[in-house]
């Protein structure tokens, strides 16, 4: 006999392989009894609102899932399902990925903050580090803290309150919308005026992507490749994210072509940065120089790290969500503004103690009336409308268990966690019979918690809120400002286009006269 033939024979193979097999056994019973005792003290019932009529692979979900997406009805029907399942949490399954789905207030804040250290958002990594590495979106831990520790800063109230940056791309967006009430479309303006100011205000150099509406047919320059490459970028995010774990076995060379054009790109001004900073270190040593400190984004980050990959990942991170937040939520408002004629006069009527000059920050922070039209379509159509944790330990969530889902509800780790805020915002208990209906005078008695959150909460709280509140509300009151008539040319009902923020898949089809 063979010495491998005396191997597999030998009692010590049957030794450890019993020791393994009772390790694994032992393993698991202790999990089974450490969840159970956990699950008793702390009152938890299973969540009866069940999603799936494949409890196995949860393939039917999926199926929905692309259905839905296809007919770009992601959100309504989510809503529907709530409504169906008579519940504010429901259990479901992605193949392989068991989740919780809720709309309670209550286990968001317990996810968001009450527990923020039990989960993470480790399961984004596949899906959006191809463009944003790791940032400040796709990282946790000290790694996390310390990208929230080196931006902070660069929101604090004097740089949100540069209005004359705003009031020069506004000036650029004035010139391409037509003053005589032919059909535009101001979505796609929107979206070009906020990676204008977004790209200036964080490196310094601004794409100008408004200064090529109508040459379509020259050749396109640096700036207007990258803003269309980052666009497609952020299109392959949103079908990995769908995709989960299935997205390994696709391939996206137009992505990835699209990732290393905005690599390029921001690398080109990172190092312009580094090189500052490094001008600026010399300067500093000579007793009589003059230090230029005219504030700039991205020389705030070259001031605290050399890093040249780290700045780049977090200046894609911001501008991410300095663009398309501010755009989308500009978007979706006026679609509902042209619909309603009362509230562009309302509007009106609220800025016009300016006389056509230009608002100052505080007088902009003062317009009650734009600040409820601002909430009101944060609201009904969040830009980021959905959001999800992973649970990295066996955790609890407040509600959600039981019958009538107000027990205690256990979370096994591995779980992903996902919260609908699209959903949650339109609760009638918290919104009024009328919550589908975009009002804004609702906002002059509503003093909401965490059953509103448009721009997260915890400690992952949005650090640019301001920054995109201002940007937009500055140019609602301009727009009101130029145009005395506002007029829908979109004759349907807002439709859902669901990417990484959430805007009008018909466009923002207007026309405003002067």
């Amino acid at each position: 006999m063979s010495e491998g033939g005396k191997l597999k024979n030998s009692p010590l193979v049957f030794v450890v392989a019993g020791a393994i097999l009772s390790y694994v056994v032992y393993t698991q019973i202790m999990l089974y009894l450490a969840r159970k005792r956990m699950m008793k003290d702390h009152g938890c019932k299973p969540c009866k609102a069940i999603y799936n009529k494949d409890p196995i692979f949860g393939l039917d979900v999926l199926r929905s899932n692309t259905k839905n997406a296809k007919e770009h009805k992601i959100l309504e029907r989510n809503l529907e399902r709530l409504h169906e399942l008579d519940c504010k949490t429901f259990r479901s399954r992605l193949v392989n990925q068991p989740i919780i789905v809720t709309v309670e207030p209550e286990n968001i804040k317990t996810v968001l903050s009450l527990k923020f250290k039990d989960y993470s958002i480790g399961h984004r990594g596949q899906a959006f580090t191809p463009l944003l590495g790791h940032g400040i979106f796709t990282t946790d831990g000290d790694r996390w803290a310390n990208s929230r520790h080196l931006l902070r800063p660069n929101f604090a109230r004097d740089q949100v309150a540069d209005l004359s940056m705003l009031e020069r791309h506004f000036k650029l967006l004035l010139k391409v919308i037509p003053k005589d009430g032919a059909t535009v479309d101001l979505q796609e303006l929107f979206f070009r005026m906020t990676i204008d100011s977004a790209t200036e205000f964080l490196f310094n150099h601004s794409t100008n992507s408004l200064r090529m509406v109508g040459q379509r047919d020259q050749v396109a320059n640096e700036d207007d490749i990258f803003a269309r490459a980052f666009q497609t970028a952020q299109d392959d995010i949103t079908v990995r994210t769908r995709l989960g774990f299935l997205s390994y076995f696709r391939k996206n060379k137009e992505a990835d072509e699209a990732n290393r054009i905005c690599h390029e790109y921001v690398d080109k001004w990172v190092d312009e940065a580094v090189r500052w900073r490094e001008g600026r270190d010399r300067d500093a040593e000579k007793a009589d120089a003059k230090v230029d400190e005219r504030y700039v984004f991205i020389h705030e980050l070259a001031k605290q790290t050399k890093d040249k990959k780290q700045i780049r990942d977090e200046l894609i991170n911001i501008l991410l969500a300095g663009r398309d937040t501010t755009a989308s939520l500009l978007s979706n408002m006026f679609v509902y503004i042209a619909k309603d004629p009362r509230i562009w006069a309302k509007l009106r009527e609220e800025v016009a103690p300016l006389e056509g000059r230009l608002p100052t920050y505080e007088e902009l922070r003062s317009f009650k009336y734009v600040k409820w039209c601002l909430n009101e379509s944060l609201r009904v159509n969040p830009v980021v409308p959905a959001n999800s944790r992973l649970a990295t330990r066996d955790t609890v969530l407040p509600l959600g268990g039981g019958p009538d889902g107000t027990s205690s509800l256990f979370v096994p780790a591995g779980t992903i966690v996902a919260y609908s805020l699209y959903s949650m915002h339109r609760r009638t208990d918290y919104y009024g019979a009328d919550a589908e209906v975009f009002r804004p005078e609702r906002w002059e008695h509503l003093r909401p918690g965490w059953e509103y959150l448009p721009f997260n909460g915890g400690p992952r709280i949005c650090l640019g809120q301001q920054y995109a509140l201002t940007e937009a509300g500055y140019v609602l009151v301009r727009m009101v400002q130029e145009f005395a008539e506002l007029e829908s040319r979109d004759q349907g009902p807002w439709e859902e286009s669901l990417t990484l923020t959430l805007c009008s898949r018909n466009g923002t089809m207007v026309g405003l006269k002067r």
